[in-house]
């Protein structure tokens, strides 16, 4: 990126939940203009952006139309169901997909991902196998042994993800994978289960022309696959971050390109061992927009442009739990904001989905504590005062 950045720069947003909304304020607070693309109305982003777009991104088609409608100076993939190969395609044409077009098409499918990281990097993964059918699946799971986790090699937010006991319980994991799968494909990963003691996302900020970066660590507690709550800092030893950062930088310098990368680790006694990694904003990531002075959707926009960063700080003890739907709804308003708001550093993000169903998220709640504990009990308190109902 040059040093004579001018703006406004166009960006095509390709998904817009909740993360693509915080984007989209992030990228406006510097005069940009923004294109929200999802493939239903009213999608989050979409209400804060300066246009929206209605299609498949699974359509070679329809990513064609709006791209060749628009003209962005940047493609910002924010979901994993989407066409990448036609994003290579842009790429050539000298449009900036972010981080690259290689690097989304890696990371779009847990099965490259894995396989870039184990086996051409010769990072320390857990043990895993793929299959494409029940019979596969039976035969995967018996070779990596129980407990395991199976889930589909393309989702989101933890959508088809189940832990494993026992050989019985291996048909209802490849239906559940299959109903959360996302995409054209019917593949699933099944993963030895690794005995953590803690979960982590350390945000990786890649830049252009200066070194990659981290956020302090972030922890997370997951149910379904999908995180409930996250909490910064974490304590960890000094010599496991280091390895933990390590292993980040060497598969984020593999994948090129600039933004920033939620990577997944689970940390046990004396080990930091690779799970996943998202080429953009994480989940468990809401908790920077009170936890540091610069948020992880602000730090991935200067990430982007070039723009410089030139301090990362960290504000203390800081946690974030998510407010869940229970119901199926097209029509809801939220109770309990008055009372989950009268503590002292609370504050709430509601997305605006237009509808609800079981387990769907819906808000976050966010807090600040004397220590991490306080700050944890305080974000779920107020997740809970919060209640979705059917108007």
């Amino acid at each position: 990126m040059s040093n004579s950045l001018k703006l406004p720069k166009k960006f095509l947003l390709l998904g817009s939940g909740e993360l693509g909304k915080e984007f989209v304020i992030a990228a406006q607070r510097l005069g940009n203009y923004v294109i929200a693309v999802d493939r239903y109305a009213n999608a989050p982003a979409m209400q804060v952006a300066d246009c929206s777009e209605v299609i498949s991104m699974l359509s070679a088609e329809d990513l064609e139309r709006v791209v060749s409608k628009h003209q962005p100076d940047f493609i910002i993939p924010e979901i994993e169901a989407i066409r990448t190969e036609k994003l290579q395609e842009f790429e050539q044409r000298g449009i900036t997909v972010i981080p690259t077009a290689m690097a989304t098409n890696y990371t779009m499918n847990r099965d490259k991902i894995r396989e870039l990281a184990h086996q051409q990097l010769g990072i320390r993964t857990a043990n895993y196998a793929y299959a494409t059918s029940l019979d596969e699946l039976i035969k995967a799971s018996a070779k990596v042994g129980f407990p395991n986790v199976v889930k589909p090699v393309m989702s989101s937010s933890g959508k088809g993800q189940s832990t494993v006991n026992f050989q019985d319980e291996v048909e209802r994991a490849w239906n559940y994978a299959i109903e959360g799968s996302r995409g054209d494909t019917q593949k699933v990963i099944v993963e030895e289960f690794i005995p953590f003691e803690l979960e982590i996302t350390l945000l990786t900020i890649k830049q252009w022309n200066a070194a990659t970066i981290f956020c302090p660590a972030i922890g997370h507690r997951q149910e379904r696959g999908d995180y409930q709550e996250s909490w910064q800092p974490v304590e960890m030893s000094e010599k496991l971050i280091r390895e933990a950062e390590a292993i980040a930088r060497k598969v984020t310098d593999a994948l090129g390109g600039a933004g920033i990368f939620g990577v997944e680790f689970f940390v046990t006694k004396d080990e930091v061992i690779f799970s996943e990694l998202s080429p953009r904003p994480h989940d468990t990531g809401m908790v920077t927009l009170i936890s540091q002075n610069l948020n992880e959707f602000e730090l991935h926009l200067r990430a982007v442009l070039g723009l410089p960063i030139p301090n990362i700080e960290q504000l203390g003890a800081s946690a974030s739990a998510v407010i869940l739907a229970e119901d199926y709804s097209d029509s809801i308003v939220f109770e309990g904001v008055t009372e989950a708001l009268s503590e002292p550093n609370v504050d709430i993000r509601l997305f605006g989905k237009p509808d609800s169903r079981p387990f769907r998220r819906m808000g976050v709640t966010l807090a600040k504590g004397s220590d991490i504990g306080e700050a944890r009990e305080k974000a779920n308190a107020a997740a809970s005062k919060i209640k979705i109902v059917r108007q």
